[in-house]
């Protein structure tokens, strides 16, 4: 499909990644009826975190943002290879879990990099609901992680 998901991710010079493995007792996605509930995806790329630390202390909301976008990208590859992309209807709920240092209050704009990765992905099939919560301590010292329930057909 030219105007695919796949295309999307070429046009913005996006490569879709291994499927990060499991950190822990757990499948990176699992599908119920038409949906898809893809596990908390953290920074990582090749098996390593790309930063770690507190959001507002260490690690700025612009990067994190960044990080976002990429705890995104590795949920498009879990969804790519349980049900293939094709077969996406609807981004249905995006939850974001920003690691924050006391008095930040940015995680909406952090979770922000995820959202925007897929809406520019999925076009109106990318809009979905969200939570962004700031959180004392995420796996790892990851600084984000992201995790998405998706509509398949």
């Amino acid at each position: 499909m030219a105007n695919g998901p796949h295309a999307k991710l070429a046009e913005l010079g996006l490569t879709l990644p291994e499927v990060v493995p499991p950190v822990a007792s757990y499948v990176p996605a699992v599908q119920s009826g038409q949906h898809v509930y893809v596990s908390g995806q953290l920074p990582m790329v090749e098996g390593k975190m790309l930063a770690t630390g507190k959001v507002g202390a260490g690690v700025s909301a612009e990067q994190a943002k960044d990080l976002a976008q990429r705890c995104a990208l590795n949920a498009v590859a879990a969804i790519d290879s349980l049900v293939g992309l094709e077969n996406v209807v609807k981004i249905v709920k995006l939850t974001g879990f920003v690691a924050s240092a006391p008095g930040f209050t940015g995680q909406p704009g952090v979770i922000n990099g995820a959202s925007d990765l897929f809406l520019a992905v999925f076009g109106e099939a990318g809009r979905h609901a969200r939570s962004a919560v700031g959180v004392a301590e995420l796996p790892l010292d990851a600084p984000v992680e992201v995790e998405v329930i998706v509509e398949v057909s």
